[in-house]
């Protein structure tokens, strides 16, 4: 260590939000450049390398092949398949100096597209996968937890390509199990949760997710039949359609200064002589919908019962390629049909504007909502007689105890970071390219997809999140930077003893890092020791005078005293138990 490049820091960054972002810059791991971009030092690199060597063991051992592609791509690849403005500003854009529009790449389904196309033709060449592990590049709006979530980061993506749909189901399955593997080397905790497909496009989609407090990513699982599904793929059982013929009739109520749900039904339940909860109101939100690379904005309102909240990532899912934002006082301002606070479904119709609505609200449910008129509510509204709505969307947040839709047990909530993602892509991509294989028959069969994605630098920090404790990290060995960390606490013989022990542990085949660092205290080699997480760590101290040392298990905290002269031999014992 003493020629090592590695700087240790005492505190936190004062911008670092998530364990991993805290210990891996505290550990001399990685450094900041600049929002969502990082620099990694030699300890950081080699953890890096080790998680992109197990990635790429599995994968080839899975059949895959491995390419690599430019970083900076042209326009025309992505204007081809629409993706050059369905990616809005997460693209890094910019021109060459004669002007040409060029891209760096968040994800290259159509190079790979368009290799396949240029090298084979015929039936017999496929199925075939190809991979590459590459950096690439998305502009985020909010970088942050450090190399969590950044604007430039390595990943393995894969594309498989098989002659119909059989082929590519049995080349998802292919990746599900390897993954698997992969994720259960690197020592992640992780679920398999069923998942949206967003801009990438395609049918059958599962993420792979670590669990953890400090996930952006929300998922529900049931523990009756083990159905797991991101919050944004979630589908809402819908109640049976209902008879509304005995319903009484739609009546306009007084609700002056009720422009909320909690004040509405307080106003009603007192005044009025109703007795409902939030749950029998329907809640009206205002949205408008722009189209990447159009100028057409579509003002849509979305209903869903008044006991629940829009949840955005949901309705953006649900719109994609579309992008929502919010209703403003301008806008509203636009629409004086739109009567704010008071919205109700009756009139959207002739004003022309589209009304989605929860599975939830079936025929014949009945609700309080809005009058369209300042101050005025209306009771016993019924969904296919007072209003029809135009369909139905996924949009309503999710909430722990919701049913299974499933089996109808209750759901559970908690968090997870995607580690990766696997799709059906289907013949999207081939259609843009006009990707044909020549069959048996001398007729053109149109090749279909997958693709498959697993974020190898944000791996490095979910294992950190996930492999930590009050004193620094703690790798797992395969991904670790060495396998044995010796300290030598500071006098000369020690340190000596401390370099021999670690060369003849080399000769044997171990990776080892031995602080030798002179004029450094013992205390701040012990913490360094701890914060750094190597697995294995050998103490070459004040035993020394008797023969022997201290031999540390980083995972358990196990401590003993071994011989120096068994030292080579325990240490080895204990790498390979």
């Amino acid at each position: 260590m003493s020629s090592l490049f590695l700087r240790t820091l005492r505190d936190d960054p004062a911008d670092a939000e998530v364990p991993s972002h805290k210990l891996l810059v505290r550990a001399g791991y990685v450094r900041r450049v600049a929002p969502g971009i990082y620099s990694w030092l030699p300890l950081g690199k080699m953890v890096l390398e080790n998680v992109a060597k197990i990635v790429r063991e599995e994968m080839n051992r899975m059949g895959g092949q491995e390419v690599l592609f430019p970083a900076l791509l042209p326009r025309e690849y992505y204007e081809a398949t629409g993706r050059w403005t369905e990616y809005g500003d997460t693209l890094f854009r910019l021109q060459d100096r004669k002007g040409a529009d060029y891209l760096l790449g968040p994800t290259h389904e159509e190079l790979f597209t368009d290799m396949v196309k240029s090298e084979y033709s015929s039936y017999k060449d496929y199925p075939v996968t190809l991979y590459q592990i590459q950096t690439k590049y998305r502009d985020e709006a909010r970088p942050r937890a450090g190399i969590l979530r950044g604007r430039e980061f390595l990943m393995k993506d894969s594309y498989s390509f098989d002659l119909d749909d059989d082929g590519l189901k049995r080349s998802y399955e292919q990746h599900r199990e390897t993954y698997i593997r992969t994720f259960d080397r690197l020592g992640i905790t992780y679920k398999i949760v069923f998942a949206t497909s967003g801009a990438m496009g395609g049918s059958a989609s599962e993420e792979f997710l670590a669990p953890t407090p400090t996930g952006e990513d929300t998922f529900v699982a049931c523990h009756s039949c083990g159905y797991a599904a991101n919050a944004e793929a979630v589908v809402t059982p819908a109640p049976a359609v209902r008879p509304y013929d005995d319903l009484p009739a739609l009546q306009v109520l007084d609700t002056p200064d009720t422009p909320t749900i909690d004040t509405l039904v307080s106003y009603v339940n007192e005044h009025h002589g109703l007795s409902i909860t939030a749950a029998d109101t329907l809640k009206n939100v205002v949205v408008k919908v722009s189209t990447p690379g159009s100028d057409k904005v579509e003002t849509l309102v979305i209903g869903v019962p008044g006991d629940r909240e829009v949840d955005f990532k949901r309705l953006e899912a649900s719109l994609a390629p579309g992008e929502p934002a919010i209703f403003e006082a301008a806008d509203f301002a636009k629409h004086p049909g739109l009567v704010r606070g008071y919205i109700g479904p009756q009139v959207l119709r002739e004003l022309g504007i589209r009304y989605l609505v929860d599975p939830r609200v079936v025929t014949g449910t009945s609700w309080v909502t809005g009058a369209n008129e300042p101050g005025k509510h209306a009771a016993n509204v019924v969904a296919g007689r007072d209003f029809t709505p135009d369909g139905t969307i996924e949009a309503a947040e999710v909430r722990a105890g919701d049913p299974c839709p499933r089996c109808g047990a209750e759901l559970s909530i908690d968090r997870g970071i995607e580690i990766g993602h696997i799709f059906q892509l289907g013949r999207k991509y081939a259609d843009a390219a006009g990707l044909d294989a020549l069959g048996p028959d001398g007729k053109p069969i149109r090749v279909t997809m997958g693709s498959y994605g697993i974020g190898v630098s944000r791996a490095v920090a979910v294992i950190a999140e996930q492999a930590h404790d009050a004193l620094g990290l703690v790798w797992p060995r395969e991904v670790a930077p060495a396998d044995v960390h010796i300290v030598g606490t500071g006098k000369e013989n020690q340190v000596e003893a401390a370099l021999e022990l670690g060369a003849e542990l080399e000769s044997r085949g171990l990776r080892v890092l031995v602080d030798d660092r002179p004029q450094v205290s013992p205390g701040v080699k012990f913490k360094d020791a701890e914060l750094l997480g190597l697995p294995t760590i050998v103490v070459v101290g004040r035993g020394l005078s008797q023969g022997v040392v201290e031999l540390r298990d980083r995972v358990t905290g196990e401590k003993q005293e071994i011989p120096l002269a068994e030292a080579a031999d325990r240490v080895l014992a204990a790498v390979n138990a």
